[in-house]
């Protein structure tokens, strides 16, 4: 006997966001206008950060990293999402688990991108004269290494334990894209390695990034409070608005949706919390760091000035 563990699935149905048919065509068109303004905002501030020298600060890096995440996350599933509100989608057994791991990935490498993010202010706020000492080059980009190192090998832990399970007779996936909660509903051996894998993977990535994130945003508030102009505590407070809802939505809906019991009830109220981390989220935050931002105004017009010329 071979002893790696083939599934006797070669295939599964992708049920979708619905079943219901007059939902279908609307739903098309609200997710593929999502994704466009998703993919046109995420890229722009790629563009802008890689092409404006202004923008080359840390700052910036750590948000060309979390536009690049979001761009990517959001392609993992959109695109099979809008096709399977035209025809039924079936998907194979390897493409299912490919998706998977990179749904993983990108959601994982999101949580630390944040949690730099939320590093970068402190220092930023509360030690503004060691400011381009401490976040040199060197540690940004160890930073964000360390993140997709940490996003490479949870997401490989996650694969692996869902290549050792088998799928007997049920395919049919309830869910808009290969995810783990759905997928161990449809095994047909103990899934119990992997349920503990999510408790303490999923443990980590949101014990560590939001402990991070709180202590960063204690010592912020704390030196906020000591600015004595109201001009200065506007100005730190705008510079940190932007990330706290980010941090806030992303965290916030990721532990409402894989901290719940696997049931076929928590997998349909699943799909709303979870459409809201892998598509809205992905969509507002580029809005949220570009319409209150003057940096990132000031090298729109520069680019736009550019290519009139």
């Amino acid at each position: 006997m071979n002893s790696v563990n083939v599934s006797l699935v070669t295939e599964f149905i992708l049920v979708g966001l619905t079943d219901k048919p007059y939902l279908q065509l609307p739903l098309f068109f609200v997710f593929l206008a999502m994704y466009l303004v998703t993919a046109l905002g995420n890229l722009s501030l790629i563009i802008l950060t890689v092409l404006n020298s202004h923008l080359h600060t840390p700052m910036y890096f750590f948000l060309f990293n979390l536009s690049f995440v979001d761009l990517c996350y959001s392609s993992v599933f959109t695109p099979q999402m809008l096709m399977n509100f035209i025809r039924k989608n079936m998907t194979s057994y390897m493409e299912c688990m490919t998706q998977l791991y990179f749904s993983c990935f990108f959601v994982i490498s999101e949580c630390y991108v944040l949690t730099s993010m939320a590093y970068d202010r402190y220092v930023a706020i509360c030690k503004p004269l060691l400011y381009n000492l401490v976040m040199s080059s060197k540690l940004c980009l160890n930073l964000m290494l360390a993140s997709y190192f940490i996003a490479f090998s949870e997401s490989v832990a996650h694969t692996a334990c869902m290549l050792r399970l088998t799928f007997c007779d049920g395919n049919t996936i309830n869910y808009y894209f290969c995810d783990i909660p759905p997928l161990l509903q449809l095994s047909c051996t103990t899934t119990h390695v992997n349920e503990v894998v999510i408790f303490v993977v999923g443990s980590i990535n949101i014990i560590i990034p939001t402990s991070t994130i709180f202590v960063s945003y204690g010592f912020i508030l704390s030196s906020i409070f000591r600015i004595s102009s109201s001009e200065g505590r506007s100005k730190a407070f705008s510079t940190c608005s932007s990330h706290i809802i980010a941090a806030f939505l992303f965290f916030g809906s990721g532990a409402i949706r894989y901290f719940k019991p696997s049931s076929d009830g928590s997998v349909d109220e699943g799909k709303i919390s979870s459409v809201f981390y892998t598509n809205v989220i992905p969509m507002i935050n580029p809005l949220l760091y570009s319409l209150r931002n003057k940096d990132i105004k000031v090298a729109l017009k520069k680019t736009l000035r550019k290519r009139n010329f």
